[in-house]
């Protein structure tokens, strides 16, 4: 069964997992109105730091954070 972890509220405020899936998100949907937007940014730069920022937050899921270690993960 799925179930949220008990601190999935600090989760979300801390992690920096969850920020660069955001800033990801945020990349890809300027990279979709680029073309409304005159063409200011080089074809491709948006998925390219889409890309990079989530191949960061897949490295930050995978490190520990101080502010985040739960007391049963020992």
């Amino acid at each position: 069964m799925i179930r949220l972890l008990p601190h999935w509220r600090k989760i979300l405020r801390h992690a920096w997992s969850v920020r660069l899936i955001v800033l990801a998100l945020v990349l890809t949907v300027l990279e979709v109105a680029l073309p409304w937007m005159g063409g200011v940014l080089p074809p491709g730069l948006l998925g390219i730091l889409a890309g990079l920022a989530s191949a960061g937050a897949f490295v930050a899921r995978l490190l520990v954070q101080k502010e985040l270690v739960h007391e049963d993960a020992a």
